[in-house]
C-alpha cells in the first residue's frame, strides 16, 4: 500500500479491517520488524550471488548543498571570531625536547 501510494481503505477485504492492518504495519515499522525482514532477505540474496554491489554516482545529479559549494557567506559567525582571536601556541623543536 505504501509503495503504490494507495489509500489504506482500498486494502483487499481478505486482510481484514484496514485500520487493524495499518496498526500492525506501523507497529512492525516502529519495532524494526520490517528492517530485520529486509536485512534477512538481503543476506540470503547476497549469499546466492543475486546482488551486485556496484555503485555508480553520476556527477550531473549529485549536487552539494549551497553552503558546501562555496556560496557567498553573509556576515561573520561569532564562533569564528572567537577562534580567530584566540592566540595559538607554536611548538618549536626546543619546546618539544623540553616536553619530553
Amino acid at each position: 500500500m505504501t509503495r503504490t501510494d494507495a489509500p489504506w481503505r482500498d486494502l483487499p477485504e481478505r486482510y481484514g479491517p484496514w485500520d487493524r492492518a495499518y496498526d500492525l504495519f506501523r507497529r512492525w515499522q516502529r519495532d524494526g520488524t520490517w528492517k530485520r525482514i529486509f536485512e534477512q532477505l538481503q543476506a540470503e540474496a547476497d549469499a546466492k550471488g543475486l546482488i551486485t554491489w556496484d555503485v555508480s554516482v553520476d556527477s550531473t545529479i549529485a549536487r552539494a548543498h549551497q553552503h558546501a559549494a562555496g556560496a557567498r557567506k553573509r556576515g561573520i559567525c561569532r564562533r569564528s571570531l572567537l577562534v580567530a582571536s584566540t592566540p595559538s601556541l607554536t611548538t618549536t623543536a626546543s619546546d618539544a625536547r623540553a616536553a619530553d
